[in-house]
């Protein structure tokens, strides 16, 4: 038996894997270091390579522990969900909380984009790539699942291009300095279900 596999070495390399999930959420990749993982879990700065062998590594455990949050509360915003036909700006509202998050009010804007800085940097991060597609195939089956309980038909083609125009509306609202980017993507995504 390793330490880090003890209960102790588990709570540390948690909190390491915590620390780092709550820099990138707040600063992108870039605030993803050793000594600030360290600092923000409290540990010495050794533990960061003792239970990681790699920077790489630790930024990994942070992005799936992160991932994996984001789908949690999906999932259970949905097991809240009852079966019923809704209409379009519920279903609107429900794919915009899925796909960016709950609204949080005056930070929202910066929160969209700090979520959207870690999804393009991804592409520079090989090492993401499995896990990112991964993680994502799992937030399409909340997607279509969303669709299923409100009545709509939605296959994976169509979840697909709703993800499509949902990206286009942020990115773009981003580029124009839109403070409101979650309304431009509720705008676009409320013509694209529109019958």
């Amino acid at each position: 038996m390793t330490a880090a596999s003890t209960p102790k070495g588990e709570r540390r390399r948690q909190a390491l894997v915590e620390a780092a999930a709550g820099l990138l959420v707040e600063g992108g990749f870039d605030a993803v270091r050793h000594r600030a993982v360290a600092e923000r879990a409290e540990l010495p700065l050794s533990s960061t390579t003792y239970y990681f062998a790699s920077l790489d590594e630790l930024v990994a455990a942070a992005v799936e522990h992160y991932g994996r949050a984001e789908l949690v509360r999906g999932a259970a915003m949905l097991a809240a969900l009852p079966t019923q036909v809704r209409g379009i700006d519920s279903v609107v509202d429900l794919v915009l909380d899925q796909l960016l998050g709950p609204p949080a009010g005056d930070r929202d804007a910066e929160l969209v984009l700090l979520r959207y800085e870690r999804l393009v940097a991804t592409f520079r991060r090989p090492y993401l790539r499995q896990l990112m597609h991964t993680l994502g195939a799992e937030l399409r089956g909340l997607l279509r699942e969303v669709f299923a309980r409100s009545g709509i038909v939605a296959d994976e083609r169509r979840v697909e291009h709703l993800i499509a125009v949902v990206d286009g509306a942020v990115v773009n609202a981003l580029i124009e300095i839109d403070p409101d980017p979650r309304g431009a993507a509720r705008r676009m995504l409320r013509e694209f279900l529109a019958p």
